[in-house]
Parts: C-alpha cells; sequence; structure tokens
C-alpha cells in the first residue's frame, strides 16, 4: 500500500495537491477505490481514493491506527562525507534501518569537501532520499539529514546525547560491550574512506563517545554504516 506523510492529520476526507498528487495519479497511476495510508507520526490512516486527477487526489479515510514501524531507540548518524554519489546510498539504507537523524561531517581524511554552496544542493537531495526512503519503508517519520559540520562540531553534538559510539577501522571493543541494549539515544560515527586519524578518536573519546570494532575486516564507507547501525538494531531489539 502505498505511504505519505502529512502534517495535518486528516478527519473524514484529505485531499493531496501538488507534487504528491503528481506522484500518485502519474507516477504510481493509481485509481479510484484503490487504497492508500497517511502516515502523521504517532498514527497512520488507511484511506481510499474518491477523486483523482493530475493536480489534486481526494481520499476517504477509513480508520485511525496507531504507528508501531519507528525502533524506541532514536540513533544519530555521524557520516563523514565519502566521495562520489556514496551519501546517497547511506543515507537511504540507513533510513530503511531505521535511523532518526543524519549528520554529515568532513573529518581530516575526507576527500570529498564540498563548497558551502554544492553543501546545500547536496544536503537538499540527502533529504529527498530519506522523505522516499521514509515512504519505501513504512516509517512513522521523515528522518531529518542535517547540514554538514566539523567533526568537532559532530562531537560536540553527540555529547549531548544519552550515549554515542564511533566504529574505528583499527579496532574497538566489541559492539556489545559498548551499546547499552536499553538505550534511548545512540550517535554513531563512521569514518570517510581513509578512516579515522588517532587524534580523531581521541577527541571523540574525550566527548564521551565508546570506541567498537566491526572486525576484522575492512569495510567500503557505504557498508560500514550499514553493518553498524544493524548491529546497533539488533542488541537494542529493534530488528525483532
Amino acid at each position: 500500500m502505498a505511504w505519505f506523510f502529512s502534517d495535518i492529520e486528516p478527519e473524514k476526507f484529505f485531499t493531496f495537491e501538488g507534487e504528491q498528487a503528481k506522484h500518485i495519479a502519474c507516477s504510481l497511476r493509481m485509481k479510484i477505490g484503490e487504497e492508500l495510508t497517511i502516515c502523521c507520526g504517532e498514527y497512520i490512516y488507511p484511506c481510499t481514493i474518491e477523486h483523482i486527477d493530475k493536480s489534486s487526489v481526494t481520499v476517504k479515510v477509513c480508520c485511525r491506527q496507531p504507528c508501531e514501524n519507528e525502533p524506541h531507540t532514536a540513533v544519530t548518524l555521524f557520516q563523514a562525507i565519502p566521495k562520489g554519489d556514496k551519501m546517497d546510498y547511506i543515507v537511504q539504507k540507513s533510513v530503511e534501518l531505521g535511523v532518526t537523524r543524519v549528520v554529515p561531517f568532513i573529518s581530516s581524511r575526507c576527500i570529498s569537501r564540498p563548497d558551502e554552496k554544492s553543501l546545500v544542493k547536496k544536503t537538499a537531495r540527502w533529504q529527498k532520499i530519506a522523505l522516499q526512503a521514509a515512504q519505501q519503508s513504512r516509517r512513522g517519520i521523515i528522518p531529518t539529514v542535517e547540514t554538514a559540520v566539523s567533526l568537532e562540531a559532530a562531537a560536540e553534538k553527540a555529547s549531548k546525547l544519552e550515549s554515542s559510539v564511533v566504529f574505528y577501522e583499527c579496532g574497538g571493543e566489541p559492539p556489545a560491550s559498548v551499546i547499552k541494549p536499553d538505550a534511548k539515544e545512540i550517535g554513531m560515527f563512521i569514518g570517510s574512506e581513509g578512516g579515522f586519524a588517532p587524534e580523531e578518536i581521541e577527541l571523540l573519546r574525550s566527548k564521551g563517545a565508546g570506541v567498537a570494532t566491526l572486525g576484522k575486516r575492512i569495510l567500503r564507507a557505504e557498508t560500514a554504516p550499514i553493518a553498524a547501525l544493524s548491529v546497533i538494531m539488533f542488541i537494542t531489539g529493534n530488528l525483532g
């Protein structure tokens, strides 16, 4: 069933306009009588299409149900910006797996160093990818992709969370010994292609981050965050 987000809770009827209406009518080619779901965070609303054209789609709301699709652990992915379009993949898959927020950052070993104008465009694209992934995976929220910051600023953001962990390619503790199963907030740091410099690991330690390993094999920049997030979701009981 097609999944759409709305800031306004629908009542008996709801009308989609603009891009959403065009997507329903032209991309999905849905028709009168077909069903879709509107998600408003805490609740979802199964609906049936009553009217449809290229500029607007009106649906009849069938009922209201609790949305039970969100993990009970809010995970923030602090991701060093990789080269090329790898970040597109990272955002998409991390949203599917349940990440709450993505904070790109630039570390000393980042190959990609986009300027401010380029970052504005990239961030807008990443946020659109997050929306599409949230719809596809039937999330209860649209995860936020923030503007890229320095590693120092990212470390400061992470220090305000309940807990944080950096996955270090040169070794660390097993994830289960660093990540608390009952944690409500977790920040996770993943490096770029060149990994982390030793002084960056010390900076993150000084801000309260634990240091964990994903094993002896070195993972690609786009593989590590997906593996790490899967581990966190498993430990916290969000994959069951």
